[in-house]
């Protein structure tokens, strides 16, 4: 019965494993939950400031803030948002093929990239690919922190504010419902024409809307503008974990419907070969008495 103890060997590792999956399961049933209400939470006044900030790209201020001029710089800049742990199923796959084909584009049009990763696994791709990272921030937890994020995405826009780059675009997991989450790759700066004129007529608005400043333009501006882009890398990054604990629900489930599936198949062999076992010994026996007999 040496193959008999194998398969049971075999048995009870897929059933340790499934364990441990079923576990992983429920735990990210539990985090999805708080996630989903962290990210709907965070939508209302991200929405709010994008509108607001897409009416003061096609109005005519008398102060331009640096993130609605266009550049010509030769550059373009990434920030990559995935996750710090696996195991989410083809999730960061997704994203990051998306990401290669928008820079696969860019370098076609001579462009050069540089990117910010938050995340281990944006940040372990884009070392691989050999994009140049200017800053990253990882390990990040189940609760995204302004205070974490606005340091390492600065870089990159104070480099379109300097004009080193001609355009930022925002890369992450947007999350649908449970069983649906699509990879993004939009454009944050500049506030592209096409792009406000599209707001402008999902909101009903599409005319122009100007605004009375206190105490002058460029201190409001300046302030909205910091505070848009802030909205939108926490909300795409609320959405990625969103997106993150769904996948990872789905892709667990799976992990442990599959982990029946094999403990039923090896049962089925295990039992096969115990009931052969036993036949051949019956078989010896009988053999043995009718030698006997004889």
């Amino acid at each position: 019965m040496a193959a008999g103890k194998e398969i049971r060997g075999k048995i009870k590792s897929v059933e340790n494993t499934k364990k441990i999956t079923k576990a992983m399961e429920m735990v990210a049933a539990s985090k999805m939950r708080k996630a989903q209400d962290r990210m709907r939470a965070a939508r209302p006044y991200s929405d709010k400031v994008r509108n607001i900030a897409a009416n003061l790209g096609k109005a005519n201020p008398e102060y331009t803030h640096a993130f609605m001029k266009v550049n010509d710089a030769k550059a373009s800049g990434f920030i990559v948002v995935t996750t710090d742990k696996g195991l989410c199923g083809g999730m960061n796959t997704n994203v990051l093929r998306a990401v290669t084909n928008k820079l696969r584009d860019l370098q076609g049009e001579g462009q050069d990239s540089m990117a910010v990763a938050i995340g281990n696994k944006g940040l372990g791709f884009l070392n691989r690919v050999g994009a140049k990272v200017v800053s990253h921030v990882t390990q990040l937890g189940d609760t995204p922190h302004l205070d974490k994020l606005i340091g390492p995405v600065k870089v990159l826009l104070d480099a379109y504010a300097e004009g080193k780059v001609s355009a930022v675009y925002l890369c992450y997991t947007r999350f649908i419902n449970t069983m649906k989450q699509e990879p993004v790759v939009e454009q944050l700066l500049p506030l592209s024409a096409a792009k406000l004129e599209a707001e402008a007529k999902a909101s009903g608005n599409e005319h122009g809307w100007d605004y009375i400043y206190e105490p002058d333009a460029q201190a409001v501006i300046d302030d909205l503008l910091l505070r848009y882009v802030e909205a939108l890398v926490y909300q795409a990054v609320a959405e990625n974990m969103a997106s993150e604990q769904s996948a990872r629900m789905v892709a667990m489930k799976a992990a442990t419907d599959n982990a029946g599936s094999v403990i039923g198949e090896l049962k089925l062999v295990y039992n096969k070969t115990r009931q052969a076992a036993i036949t051949k010994e019956l078989s010896e026996i009988v053999s043995g008495a009718a030698a006997i007999g004889a």
